[in-house]
């Protein structure tokens, strides 16, 4: 009976192992990301001046939210970029 506890034990414990060791591998390939320059720029424009429109019609608060939306993809085009260009150099100086 000891026996039998200790097999499962040790097959339930590399079973659970196998499967660790898989999962980071599969989650880090499906997590791309991809950047298209143009098109966040385009958004960018756009919420600023969905932001100056919404200021113009006295709607502070929604004015300053859009406009945080903005700088966090302003934020991140910049990163993108960034990434882009490091990645383009094999070493960077």
């Amino acid at each position: 009976m000891r026996r039998r506890i200790a097999a499962l034990a040790v097959s339930a414990i590399m079973a659970g192992g196998t499967v660790a060791m898989t999962l980071p591998a599969q989650t880090a390939t499906a997590a791309t990301i991809t950047c298209n320059p143009a098109k966040m720029r385009q958004q960018i424009a756009q919420l600023k001046q969905k932001a100056a429109e919404q200021k113009r019609r006295g709607q502070r608060e929604a004015a300053r939210h859009t406009l945080a939306q903005a700088d966090a993809l302003s934020k991140k085009l910049h990163w993108c970029m960034k990434a882009d260009e490091d990645a383009s150099k094999p070493f960077p100086r």
